[in-house]
């Protein structure tokens, strides 16, 4: 009798389906059931961008090259200091770039003459006052700085501005799902599928003159105007249609 109670037992054990752990459980995809669209949607923000980046330095030649590293080294500590005393702080001053090359004069037929020095020394500079900027840049030329590149106008912190450009392309996306479902006499039932091909920053329209001019006995200022920025957001999405 025991050994029939044994033998029993252990059949069952064998026929009996494992139970199913939580790392067996596999979520199945509900299949669709009409028709599918896929469609791509473009939401935009504007902002008025409120951080200039500009390259300022100083270009000095030398019949020798310690005299044109010497000379370019003082102009330039008098620029920094032009921006220290303008509020521009440290970690908006960066060094971009020093060199130092030999001059040479070119004669046909002659092999070339070494006539000095040329030592050059730029800083990227982050103006975050950007409506003082040209006067801060017309500073520096007073103190030397002969070299000037920029702006590149931008926007410092542009998360906020992405999530809502990423907002409009959602709205954007499900308008539009909704033109084509009624177009084709159709309703939208689900979203299937989001994702975000990325987001860019347009560069703002043209800005005002950002250089120096003299007319007769008046210097015109520089004037740097943000004008406004476009940041765009594209998504790709997917709906069912029925």
């Amino acid at each position: 009798m025991n050994s029939i109670v044994i033998a029993a037992l252990l059949a069952s054990a064998v026929l009996a389906p494992p139970a199913a752990s939580a790392q067996d459980v596999v979520a199945v995809a509900r299949p669709i059931g009409g028709t599918r669209l896929d469609i791509s949607a473009t939401g935009s923000v504007s902002r008025v961008p409120d951080l200039a980046i500009i390259s300022a330095g100083v270009i000095t030649r030398s019949p020798t090259a310690t005299g044109a590293i010497a000379d370019n080294a003082t102009r330039m500590e008098r620029v920094r200091a032009a921006l220290r005393r303008a509020g521009i702080e440290d970690r908006d001053i960066q060094t971009s770039s020093i060199s130092l090359n030999p001059d040479y004069r070119y004669q046909e037929g002659q092999p070339p003459v070494l006539t000095g020095y040329q030592a050059s020394n730029n800083v990227s500079v982050k103006f975050r006052d950007i409506r003082n900027s040209g006067k801060i840049l017309d500073a520096l030329v007073a103190q030397g700085a002969n070299q000037i590149n920029g702006p590149n106008l931008t926007i410092d912190k542009p998360e906020g501005a992405y999530d809502e450009a990423r907002v409009k392309a959602i709205a954007v996306g499900r308008a539009r799902a909704e033109l084509y479902a009624r177009a084709l006499g159709m309703r939208v039932t689900r979203l299937l599928s989001v994702s975000e091909g990325g987001g860019f920053a347009r560069p703002p329209m043209p800005y005002g003159a950002d250089s120096i001019q003299v007319t007769g006995s008046r210097v015109a200022k520089t004037e740097i105007d943000p004008g406004s920025q476009d940041i765009d957001v594209t998504l790709s999405m997917s709906f069912e249609l029925r």
